[in-house]
């Protein structure tokens, strides 16, 4: 296989839906279906032993749901430095299990019902380094179940080696703001915007402004709106 094309992973316990998404896959140049699973459980198993990039995930399935998998396919061992990328499929906009998913290490979520072309282009996107969700469509999430966050500050380790520019970044990631009107508001150009947001990445350990949101409420940077 060309090592330009992207290697798909399928989890879901409704084989017609494998099916679909198998069809629509492999109908690209640039992709192709590797795997696939009808549980969380069998996805674990199959994907230790199996290369992929990105994995679709349906969030509500039996025995071990998307969340459980997402959450435990971050510490198997991989051949590569990374585990795949997660993007969770849900029926609801604001779904607790696609908020679980996303604390869980997904890079995003996705609803059943999306357009053909618009999951392609997150499959894409989403192996490209992107969130596949904007940041502001993760901050309603979070805001939504601001109840299940942590109500004390929690200063994690990784933060403290951020510069006073970074945390103030940071938090405007996690306000839902895009480069453009970071880089506004601090009278900055875009690329320097960037830079900040890719070392805050690498100094975190975290892989994209979905998490880098996450961690903002998690942290107590950003406060839910009453």
């Amino acid at each position: 296989m060309d090592d330009d094309v992207i290697r798909v992973f399928l989890v879901d316990d409704q084989e017609l839906v494998r099916a679909g998404f198998t069809m629509l896959v492999d109908s690209q140049a640039d992709m192709r279906v590797v795997g696939q699973a009808g549980d969380g459980g069998e996805a674990l198993e199959k994907i230790q032993v199996t290369a992929c990039d990105v994995v679709l995930m349906d969030v509500r399935m039996p025995r071990l749901d998307g969340v459980e998998a997402t959450r435990r396919l971050q510490s198997l061992p991989q051949a590569s430095t990374q585990p795949p990328r997660v993007i969770v499929l849900t029926t609801f906009d604001l779904d607790e299990y696609a908020f679980a998913a996303i604390k869980a290490g997904a890079s995003g979520f996705l609803l059943k019902n999306t357009p053909p072309a618009d999951l392609l282009n997150a499959i894409r996107q989403v192996q490209s380094g992107d969130a596949v969700v904007s940041p502001s469509t993760t901050r309603r999430l979070l805001e939504h179940f601001a109840g299940a966050l942590p109500d004390a500050d929690i200063e994690r380790p990784d933060l403290k080696d951020l510069t006073a520019r970074e945390r103030e970044v940071l938090v405007e990631v996690a306000r839902g703001l895009s480069n453009t009107e970071i880089a506004k508001l601090f009278t900055l150009s875009e690329a320097t915007v960037k830079t900040h947001i890719g070392r805050i990445l690498a100094k975190t350990g975290l892989r994209d402004r979905v998490a880098l949101v996450v961690l903002g409420y998690e942290t107590g940077l950003v406060r839910p709106t009453k």
